[in-house]
């Protein structure tokens, strides 16, 4: 759907530079965008070939293992329906992870398996359970420690100080994170009152 609404845009955007006679800057513009966006993929492919070597070197010295331990035990405490040893957990964790590290490309087919994997210990095929609700939630709130897709940007957009952003991220990521597992077990909460009353009237 979004592919068709791309496209929509796209159309009658020429058609309008057709009508008002401006198609001569409409392709000026694009010839322009298409090299801002050459320069910009060249920029971000070098910070994150760097990242990706500071994420090697973390990974060979027993970082992200630690990493992973203590997530695991914090997520076996926040997902106590989920098998510790369950396939489910693992990939929850690593997703939780690679967001943590800001790797947003691996954490995505990692938090997809993880959905998948609980799906299987779903009693309602039509409905998402607890477990899938909560990963949910802590994986669209995303704890960072490191957003290397937004040092990217503002490396290629000539920042003075790209990393400077780097407390911010981390106490607002946190407050995010936190208080959206606070929503969900409010909510949770709310939802068996109702059903405790529903089910004695």
């Amino acid at each position: 759907m979004l592919n068709y609404l791309w496209l929509a845009m796209i159309l009658l955007g020429i058609a309008w530079a057709t009508i008002t006679g401006s198609l001569g800057d409409v392709t000026k513009a694009i010839i322009t965008s298409a090299e801002e966006g050459v320069q910009l993929s060249i920029v971000l492919l070098g910070v994150l070939c760097l990242w990706s070597g500071l994420m090697k070197i973390a990974q060979k010295s027993g970082l992200i293992r630690m990493l992973t331990n203590v997530s695991k035990t914090v997520f076996a405490k926040l997902f106590p329906d989920v098998p510790e040893n369950h396939s489910a957990m693992g990939a929850m964790v690593l997703s939780f992870a690679a967001n943590f590290l800001g790797l947003g490309n691996a954490a995505t087919p990692l938090g997809i398996k993880a959905m998948e994997e609980l799906h299987k210990l779903n009693n309602r095929n039509d409905t998402a359970s607890d477990a899938m609700v909560l990963f949910m939630v802590i994986n669209a709130s995303c704890l960072q420690f490191i957003p290397t897709n937004v040092i990217a940007l503002r490396e290629a957009a000539g920042s003075a100080n790209a990393v400077g952003i780097l407390p911010h991220v981390w106490i607002s990521s946190f407050i995010t994170t936190v208080t959206a597992i606070i929503f969900y077990y409010i909510f949770l909460l709310m939802e068996k009152r109702r059903d405790y009353a529903l089910w004695h009237l």
